[in-house]
């Protein structure tokens, strides 16, 4: 289920979000625009399309607006919120965490605030971990830091232990920030909370590193990833100018979607060579990788720079074991140090020269704090997030969608990745900066500053 199959039968799918109960409480917020049950974000900008919903008589596949309400759920003077980080490391996590403290103390007057440690172990006593007491001045400058001052793990935990945990810390709204394993776990949460007829809200909130959850146009740490791979890719491509037939070879973040690879290429212009889990590539024969190197460097060329996402080229390990993580996700096999390997022993057969430059800058480019316009994103979603919580939504997580913020089941957004479209506009782009196409048929020529 993606995007574009709701836009085409948008009766099929329902978008509406779960509450634990109707808000009855005047919500404390002064002189700011309240936002409507009935305000949605559409899933499609395209004028025509909307045009024909409306003359069918169809409701236009929209999100429900993310906001503050004018009435809320839960009573801020017995508000107790959990907050818990799971998963790897993304920057942004620590302005996340800073965002939720200030807009629950500060716009709704929560005073009992608690760090869940370690992720989902958090929730579970056999841990022996005890929560940690959040406010404004805890929280005052961990924006700075990369990481998350609550810890983080992987790996789901029993739901019916973890809600058990939260029923006698009597915490009634739970803040999830993770990726699609972590939005999983928050979904089973919820459903044990829905079962035991609890009015805990269960709010996700969008980390993802690949930015590669549905419905969703944008997760926080994306932009600081792409910023922080543009530097390594530069260094990859000094690196190979300064040695003759040099190759910077760069791997970067992207299990099952490349977009901080295409986003980098298309930010540094000097990569020649970006390649994403979907476009699959093959080393071998006219068409493959090898000669599309021997291309580059027979026009004239004396250094090249590959970007590759760590999930690219996976069918070309053959017979390999498939491993998982404790979240459930496959673990890749190293593309990087493949390709290290084996264009070198491809060079050394056919007896040319090659120098390669390897890259793997993983866990820097993850471990940052979030920069610039990120670092803004990072506490607009916890603000939408507080709002949704404290309003009494449930199962859900927030997002950006066509530039506006907004809630989204949290079962549509994992049941499904976002993934480059290889005949989609980003994926020309990218091809475009590299000229890649060009090489892998052996007929590219270009000006010798590229």
């Amino acid at each position: 289920m993606t995007q574009d199959d709701i836009i085409k039968n948008p009766l099929d799918y329902d978008l509406s979000i779960e509450t634990v109960g109707k808000g009855t409480l005047k919500s404390p917020m002064n002189g700011v625009p309240f936002v409507s049950e009935n305000d949605k974000v559409s899933l499609t900008t395209d004028v025509n399309l909307i045009s024909d919903y409306l003359a069918k008589g169809i409701p236009v596949p929209s999100l429900e607006a993310a906001g503050p309400r004018e009435t809320i759920f839960h009573d801020p003077a017995w508000t107790r919120a959990g907050i818990v980080t799971c998963g790897g490391l993304c920057p942004g996590l620590n302005n996340v965490i800073k965002g939720l403290v200030q807009v629950l103390w500060f716009d709704y007057g929560v005073r009992n605030i608690f760090g869940i440690p370690y992720g989902y172990r958090g929730l579970n006593p056999n841990y022996g971990y005890s929560p940690i007491v959040l406010d404004p001045d805890v929280v005052d400058a961990i924006q700075e830091d990369g990481g998350t001052i609550l810890g983080s793990s992987r790996g789901m935990q029993d739901p019916s232990i973890m809600v058990d945990t939260l029923m006698r810390l009597n915490i009634n709204v739970l803040f999830c920030i993770g990726g699609d394993g972590t939005l999983r776990g928050a979904h089973a949460i919820a459903e044990e909370v829905k079962k035991r007829k609890q009015p805990i809200s269960v709010i996700g909130i969008p980390k993802t590193i690949d930015n590669d959850l549905n419905l969703i146009d944008r997760t926080f740490g994306f932009e600081t990833a792409v910023l922080s791979a543009t530097d390594v890719i530069t260094s990859a491509h000094i690196e190979a100018n300064g040695a003759y037939n040099g190759l910077g070879l760069v791997k970067l973040m992207g299990r099952d979607s490349g977009f901080i690879a295409a986003y980098a290429s298309l930010a540094t212009t000097v990569v020649n060579f970006c390649l994403v889990p979907e476009v699959p590539f093959e080393l071998e024969g006219e068409g493959g990788l090898f000669k599309a190197l021997e291309s580059r460097y027979g026009c004239g060329k004396t250094h090249a720079v590959i970007a590759v996402a760590e999930g690219a080229g996976q069918e070309l390990f053959k017979d390999q074991e498939e491993r998982r993580d404790a979240s459930g996700n496959i673990l890749k096999n190293d593309i990087g140090e493949f390709l290290t390997r084996k264009i070198k022993e491809h060079f050394d057969k056919v007896g040319k020269e090659i120098n390669i430059k390897y890259f793997d800058p993983s866990y820097m480019v993850r471990s940052i704090p979030a920069k610039g316009t990120d670092a803004i994103f990072c506490f607009q979603l916890a603000e939408s997030a507080v709002h949704a919580g404290m309003a009494g939504k449930t199962d859900m997580v927030v997002g950006s969608m066509n530039g506006a913020f907004s809630h989204v089941p949290i079962e549509y957004a994992v049941n499904e990745r976002k993934k480059i479209n290889p005949n989609g506009t980003l994926w020309h782009a990218v091809l475009g900066a590299t000229r890649q196409q060009d090489y892998f048929s052996g007929k590219g020529k270009r000006s010798k500053k590229h």
